[in-house]
């Protein structure tokens, strides 16, 4: 029998959100030694060095924070890193290198996890948890929702007065690589006064990947999804519906507690989206699917027309695609087929 996620309600403490705030199982063996510069792209090259630079300072042990050392220590260099660049030039792996080489304690997420992480917990509690960190990562950091970045912004703002070093990269629109200088500037502004505090390193290259969604494979029948979950020890089967209107009762951040043990996830009449809400759960559903390698069994709508065309010609048209992106890998690797090189992210 299929589990069911809608009859799933998960407790999750702060302890566990900030244990899983770690780069996901895809990152874990990157470091700086894997990355291989675009001979043709000196930006690369560069970024390598600074980030190597960084990351030797962080290795070593962190002495005891007083105000005279803070301030001495903001002097020489700055609180934060930010790469700016397009899709699958290497950010995300330099990103996860330069966690990978620091001390701890130390913490890796995406934009989209810090936000839900300082939803659950409150700002107050939130500084309170991050302030001991040395070294603080964030993945995507998205510029489509002003209260959001100005949220972020608040807490980083706290966090770097503490001593908390920071790292950032950029999420930039397939259609906008050589536009990466413009998020560059929408980045400064949108953090205001952080801005003094970070260094902007522009990564240029192509994409050593394709460009565009892949094809999305052909959807199974409602009965086959059913079949397939049934027969893999964990998988789960749930109807489109019923689990968008769960996802609805549940915080964000535990939609990857939803997921403990869940080895595929069936979903049963997939419907073209036209609701911003629904559509922006399932975003985060898909990421936390993602990071565990989670195959997708699922009927209905091709997965490429999930999200109708207003949806993906508006302001979070780079979440949409990423997330079908994802689905579709995920739905390929369900069939067996080889889906898993189909994200924006992923640096060998």
């Amino acid at each position: 029998m299929p589990i069911r996620l809608i009859e799933r309600r998960p407790d999750v403490s702060p302890d566990r959100l900030l244990s899983e705030c770690v780069p996901p199982p895809r990152f874990e063996p990157v470091r700086f030694g894997t990355y291989r510069p675009d001979p043709a792209e000196p930006s690369q090259a560069t970024a390598l060095a600074v980030l190597r630079e960084r990351g030797t300072t962080l290795a070593k042990p962190r002495q005891e924070r007083t105000w005279w050392r803070r301030k001495a220590a903001e002097q020489p260099g700055k609180a934060g890193v930010y790469l700016d660049g397009g899709f699958g030039v290497g950010k995300t792996h330099l990103l996860a290198s330069l966690w990978h080489e620091a001390s701890g304690p130390k913490m890796y997420c995406t934009f989209v996890e810090l936000t839900n992480l300082v939803g659950a917990l409150g700002m107050r509690r939130a500084v309170e948890a991050l302030t001991p960190y040395r070294l603080i990562c964030i993945d995507e950091f998205e510029l489509d929702d002003p209260g959001d970045t100005v949220l972020i912004s608040r807490l980083l703002g706290q966090l770097v007065e503490a001593g908390v070093q920071l790292a950032a990269t950029s999420n930039t629109l397939p259609d906008r690589l050589g536009e990466g200088r413009f998020q560059a500037t929408d980045f400064l502004r949108e953090i205001q006064g952080l801005a003094a505090r970070f260094d902007v390193l522009r990564i240029d290259g192509q994409d050593y990947r394709h460009r565009g969604l892949p094809n999305a494979p052909t959807p199974l029948t409602d009965a086959e999804v059913e079949r397939l979950a049934a027969g893999r020890d964990g998988a789960s089967c749930d109807h489109f519906v019923d689990l968008h209107r769960h996802l609805a009762e549940l915080h964000p951040s535990k939609f990857g507690a939803l997921l403990d043990g869940v080895t595929a996830v069936g979903l049963q009449d997939i419907r073209e989206i036209d609701d911003e809400n629904v559509a922006l759960r399932l975003v985060v559903l898909a990421d936390r699917m993602y990071d565990r390698d989670i195959p997708l069994l699922a009927s209905g709508v091709p997965l490429d027309r999930m999200f109708d065309e207003r949806m993906l010609k508006g302001g979070y048209r780079k979440k949409y695609l990423r997330a079908l992106s994802r689905l579709i890998a995920l739905a390929r690797a369900g069939m067996g087929q080889d889906g898993r090189h189909g994200d924006e992210e992923e640096r060998e």
